[in-house]
C-alpha cells in the first residue's frame, strides 16, 4: 500500500513538470513585441540629376613667342605676375632691325626719284624724263624722214639718204621703247622695295610681344641676354576669366543632355560653395576610348579658387520638379553593403531596400512606389528588427 502511493506521488510530480515545461514553450512562442519610435514619410519635389566629372579649363591658353632671331634686351614678367591686354611681355635688341629699316626706305626713296616722283606716295608714272626726250628726238626723225621721202620723189635727195633717216626713225623708236621698259622695270623694283620696307617695319614692330588678352603668366622660359631663334617659347599666358568648364556625360545619359542644361558643380579647392553653369556647346561625337559625350560650359572666375585644371564633381539635371517620396535620413540601415528602411504597417515592420538616391535636408529618396506618403517609418532600434516583426509604436 505505501508503494503504491509513492508512485502515485511520483507520477503527479512528474505531470506538474510537464505541465510547466509545455507553459515554458508557450512563452517562447509568443511573439515579442519591439517598441519603436517612427517619424513619417514626406512628399517632395525634386530636380533628378546625375553625378558625373569635371575639370575647369583655361579660356585660352598660349605659348608667346618671337617671329624673328634676336637677343633678348627684356623681359618684362615673371611666373605668376597678372597682365592686360596689350601689356609688354619681352624685347628683342631693336638695333639691326632698325638699320635694316632705314636702308628699305632709302632705297625706296632712290627709286622714286628715279621715276621722278616727289615722293614715294604718289601715283606711279605714265612716263619719265627719258622717255620724254627719247619722244621729243623721234618726233624730229620723224619729220627728217617724211621730208625725205618728198625729196627722193623728186630728185632732190638720194634714196640712200633716205634709208639713212629712215634708220634713224627706227632707231629712235628704238630709244622710246626702252626707255618704257626701263620705267616698268623701275616701277617694278619700287614696288619689290616698298614690300621690303613693309617686312622692315614689321620685323622691328616683332622685336616686341605684347600680351593678347588678360591673364596671367603660367611659365618663363627665357632670361635676359639670352639669344634665340624666331618662334622660341618666350612665356605662357593663360586666361582665367571666364574659365571653361568641360564635363564627360556617359552615353547611357547622353539623350538627357542639351544645350541650354543646368549643371551645378563643387571642387575640393572651394569645400562648401556650390556652382552653377548652362551647358553652351557639345561634342558632336562620343570619345572613342571612353565613351563618352564632351560638354562644355563658360564659368565666371568670380570665386579666385576657381583656377584651370581643377578637378570638378558636377551634378547634371535630368528631369526638374519630379515628385518623390522621401524618409527620414536616420532611418536608413545599413547592412553587408546594403540600405534598407522599416516601414510600419499593421503593427508590423516591413522591410524596404533602398537604392542610390537623392538626399536633402536630413532625408532621403525612397524607390518610386515602395514607399507612401505619411507613412510611419521606425527611426530607432533599428538592430533588433526584421522583416515582419511585431512592433509598438512610442
Amino acid at each position: 500500500m505505501k508503494r503504491n502511493w509513492i508512485l502515485f506521488l511520483a507520477l503527479v510530480a512528474l505531470a506538474g513538470c510537464g505541465a510547466k515545461q509545455e507553459a515554458k514553450k508557450e512563452e517562447k512562442k509568443a511573439p515579442e513585441v519591439i517598441a519603436v519610435r517612427v517619424e513619417p514619410a514626406v512628399a517632395r519635389t525634386l530636380d533628378k540629376s546625375i553625378d558625373v566629372t569635371g575639370t575647369l579649363e583655361a579660356d585660352e591658353q598660349v605659348n608667346l613667342s618671337f617671329e624673328i632671331p634676336g637677343r633678348v634686351s627684356g623681359l618684362r614678367v615673371d611666373f605668376g605676375q597678372q597682365v592686360k591686354k596689350g601689356d609688354v611681355i619681352a624685347e628683342l635688341d631693336r638695333r639691326e632691325y632698325e638699320w635694316q629699316l632705314e636702308r628699305a626706305k632709302a632705297n625706296v626713296v632712290n627709286l622714286s626719284a628715279r621715276l621722278g616722283m616727289k615722293s614715294p606716295e604718289e601715283a606711279y608714272p605714265t612716263v619719265t624724263a627719258a622717255m620724254r626726250q627719247a619722244r621729243a628726238n623721234y618726233d624730229d626723225a620723224k619729220s627728217k624722214y617724211e621730208s625725205a621721202a618728198k625729196l627722193v620723189q623728186s630728185g632732190d635727195i638720194s634714196r640712200e639718204r633716205a634709208n639713212e633717216l629712215e634708220k634713224a626713225l627706227q632707231a629712235r623708236q628704238a630709244v622710246i621703247d626702252s626707255a618704257r621698259d626701263e620705267m616698268n622695270g623701275l616701277i617694278a623694283q619700287l614696288r619689290a622695295q616698298k614690300a621690303d620696307l613693309e617686312i622692315a617695319t614689321k620685323r622691328l614692330a616683332d622685336t616686341v610681344i605684347r600680351a593678347p588678352f588678360d591673364g596671367g603668366i603660367s611659365a618663363k622660359l627665357i632670361s635676359p641676354g639670352q639669344y634665340i631663334k624666331d618662334n622660341t617659347p618666350v612665356a605662357t599666358l593663360v586666361k582665367t576669366s571666364p574659365l571653361r568648364l568641360r564635363v564627360e556625360v556617359p552615353e547611357s545619359y547622353s539623350a538627357l543632355i542639351r544645350v541650354g542644361s543646368v549643371v551645378t558643380f563643387t571642387t575640393d579647392a572651394a569645400p562648401g560653395k556650390e556652382f552653377s553653369a548652362v551647358i553652351q556647346k557639345l561634342n558632336p561625337a562620343f570619345e572613342a576610348k571612353s565613351r563618352t559625350l564632351m560638354a562644355e560650359s563658360k564659368v565666371a572666375a568670380t570665386d579666385g579658387r576657381l583656377r584651370p585644371g581643377s578637378f570638378v564633381q558636377v551634378k547634371l539635371v535630368t528631369k526638374k520638379s519630379d515628385a518623390v517620396v522621401m524618409v527620414p535620413r536616420s532611418a536608413v540601415y545599413s547592412v553587408a553593403g546594403l540600405n534598407k528602411v522599416y516601414v510600419i504597417r499593421n503593427g508590423k515592420a516591413v522591410e524596404v531596400r533602398m537604392a542610390p538616391g537623392a538626399e536633402v535636408d536630413g532625408y532621403a529618396e525612397a524607390p518610386a512606389g515602395a514607399v507612401a506618403a505619411g507613412e510611419a517609418i521606425a527611426v530607432s532600434n533599428l538592430l533588433n528588427l526584421v522583416n515582419g516583426a511585431a512592433v509598438r509604436t512610442l
